[in-house]
């Protein structure tokens, strides 16, 4: 192993030290190369363009004056995490909103409702998303009636933890002109009750139906929003993120905080649907802004729902619901069209897909795809949780980047196994399959559906066991990964998902000195749980201490 990292290392120690702008000395310091290879370090010098300039081993000659000299005092340091799919203005709402996300029963979200509601005089619509019904172990949707029992002198609105349903009070429903002869749109679903009456769950497209009539966020609580995600990231490891369904008005946002030099983070920012991408870039992607942290380069779509509202399309119906099969949003020449007026401008292409059978339908449409638009397209299969066995090596035909949440796999392992049985999950979160067949690795963690945490993922990538352990070495453990093969899909990989591998994911001379100091070292053959306690000490973005600031 020593030779191994030493060899890899030759390339990254040859270049002569000079002037500089900034050396952080004395670090445990874990960098990769572009070909993926683990090297040590102890020094790094950073340029006054934000760029590495060198890493030094121990005992190499440094340059005499630096304009700041940081003395990291032997603390681990590692590059940038990159969450390859976030949502960065979902994350910081979820933070100003009422966050159920922590709760264990229904009785425990109705008193946090009522208590928010009490805090929280205004606005006069409650807002905020996180809740569970299987965490909560309660065997049906919660209803309308459930909120109304503590809050129904106020509109209501709480999308579930995934997004992809939402709940609302008898008030809401009424505002939004909700009756038992309000139609569901395609792609989504109302939830009956009896009677037929809308019981207050409105699953995918049909949660538009009210959405629209909550009261927009005024343009200062969005700057509030961006503002504690960016702390969340930044106090994470978090460096960057693809941030996965960008609205005009989140582009608008992020904007303001770029002019107003408060936009720390990089964003990789792909636009949501057609109409965005044309409304914020036109005929092309974005060239780089602010010095590298901001860039729209892509569109996401949809093709089907999520596994815990039973949204997500399968081949057969759900095991515990066998009249259902979830939602296919899009006919085959849909998804087909919408893919290719994004190709045809030379965005990048980015499409949720959870269920087997949209994941066959997708990775159809992409074999078509290619023939006509050639190149390095890199086509993103955003979860790709539930794959037929018969279709992981389609992935690999035309280059398909598998864009997928260790994360995911620990919350849902249990749910999975009641939704469609074992039989039917040989290839279900099949990272160790994805890299065996030279398929493209990219981590995230899909925030704030999960923690943005990326130690909490790479501790799930390495294990497959739940905070708690759980199951004991892991569930379908064939799937685990090692460390090296986690944190490159956590850099690299997510990097190269995003085409930003030039620029950053590793801390190779030229790329921007983007990196985290840690409190342990992950390297030191830790547990996965002592991997996932792992606390930031600082994270620092082209070469200045971004965190804590």
């Amino acid at each position: 192993m020593k030779k191994l990292l030493a060899a890899a290392a030759a390339a990254l120690f040859c270049v002569s030290p000079a002037a500089a702008d900034v050396l952080v000395d004395n670090v445990n310091g874990y960098t990769l190369t572009s070909e993926g290879r683990l090297v040590r370090f102890a020094a790094l010098l950073v340029g006054d363009d934000g760029k590495v300039e060198r890493l030094f081993q121990r005992g190499d000659k440094k340059p005499e004056r630096t304009r700041y000299r940081y003395d990291a005092q032997g603390k681990t340091l590692i590059p940038g995490l990159i969450d390859g799919h976030g949502h960065v203005m979902g994350l910081g709402f979820t933070a100003l909103q009422l966050d159920l996300s922590d709760t264990g029963s229904l009785q425990e979200a109705q008193a946090k409702i009522a208590a928010y509601a009490a805090a929280n005089p205004s606005p006069r619509w409650i807002v905020g998303r996180g809740w569970n019904q299987e965490r909560w172990g309660l065997g049906r949707f919660p209803t309308a009636a459930d909120i109304d029992a503590v809050v129904k002198d106020r509109p209501v609105w709480l999308e579930r933890i995934d997004g992809h349903a939402g709940w609302a009070n008898s008030l809401a429903m009424k505002e939004a002109g909700i009756t038992a002869k309000t139609a569901a749109p395609g792609g989504g679903k109302i939830e009956k009750g009896a009677g037929g009456q809308p019981s207050g769950i409105f699953v995918d497209a049909a949660s538009e139906l009210v959405a629209k009539v909550v009261p927009a966020p005024l343009p200062r609580i969005r700057d509030q929003a961006l503002a504690k995600a960016q702390e969340l990231m930044l106090s994470n490891g978090l460096t960057a993120t693809a941030d996965m369904g960008t609205s005009p008005e989140d582009w608008l946002t992020i904007r303001r905080a770029g002019d107003a030099g408060r936009l720390k983070v990089r964003i990789m920012s792909y636009g949501a649907g057609i109409e965005s991408i044309l409304a914020v870039a036109g005929t092309g992607p974005t060239p780089w802004l602010y010095d590298g942290r901001l860039r729209m380069g892509g569109v996401k779509l949809y093709r089907d729902g999520a596994l815990g509202s039973r949204g997500a399309w399968l081949k057969h119906p759900y095991k515990d619901s066998p009249r259902e099969s979830g939602l296919g949003f899009l006919r085959d020449d849909e998804i087909r069209n919408l893919m290719s007026r994004a190709a045809m401008d030379g965005f990048q292409v980015a499409v949720h897909a959870i269920g087997d059978a949209a994941n066959a339908q997708l990775l159809g449409a992409i074999e078509e795809l290619a023939d006509t638009y050639k190149g390095d397209r890199r086509w993103r299969v955003e979860h790709a949780q539930i794959v037929d066995p018969a279709d992981l090596p389609r992935f690999a035909r035309f280059g398909t980047i598998a864009s997928m949440q260790p994360v995911h796999e620990a919350s849902d392992w249990r749910m999975a196994e009641a939704r469609m049985g074992m039989e039917r999950l040989g290839g279900a979160y099949a990272w160790k399959t994805m890299l065996a067949n030279k398929v493209p690795l990219a981590f995230g963690s899909d925030f704030p559906v999960e923690s943005p945490n990326p130690f909490h993922g790479l501790a799930v990538a390495i294990s497959r066991e739940d905070a708690q352990g759980q199951p004991p070495g892991g569930w379908m453990p064939e799937q685990r990964l090692n460390l090296e093969q986690a944190l490159r899909a956590f850099t690299l990989g997510a990097a190269y998902a995003g085409f930003a591998e030039d620029r950053i994911g590793t801390l190779e001379r030229g790329k921007y000195a983007d990196f985290v100091l840690i409190d342990r070292d992950i390297f030191a053959d830790l547990s996965p749980a002592a991997i996932r306690e792992t606390k930031v000490l600082q994270t620092w973005i082209a070469g200045t201490r971004a965190w804590p600031n």
